[in-house]
């Protein structure tokens, strides 16, 4: 399995980004995708995820971020409105077996099983 992030980069509060990840080696609509964070010296934490029932977001980003999928192409997407500089994060793209992530709870990390490198989100004041 790959997975590989795109999209990151530096911007002012208050603009946006979209982030992007492919996902190769797996049948993407077997499982469950999900964008997580991790700020310096923080532990990482579920952002938005997606599952074949919806979808779930983070309090912090609900209403400023929308993640979807294209199944076709294997993407993944994260449109992040409104950034704010709490959201500077290494913005990170995993996929999970669906059991394993409802069981742990599917905003945690540890039902994921595939992740990325990362991608960089600064947001400036």
């Amino acid at each position: 399995v790959q997975v590989a992030e795109s999209g990151g980069g530096l911007v002012q509060a208050g603009g946006s980004l979209r982030l992007s990840c492919t996902i190769s080696g797996l049948t993407f609509d077997d499982y469950v995708m999900g964008w997580f964070r991790q700020a310096t010296g923080q532990a990482r934490e579920g952002v938005a995820v997606i599952t074949w029932s919806g979808t779930k977001y983070a309090d912090p980003v609900k209403g400023r971020f929308t993640i979807t999928r294209d199944s076709a192409k294997n993407t993944l997407y994260l449109q992040m409105n409104g950034l704010k500089p709490e959201d500077t994060a290494m913005y990170y793209c995993a996929a999970g077996p669906t059991t394993a992530t409802l069981i742990v709870g599917p905003l945690r990390p540890a039902g994921y099983s595939d992740w990325g490198q990362g991608t960089q989100v600064t947001v400036s004041p």
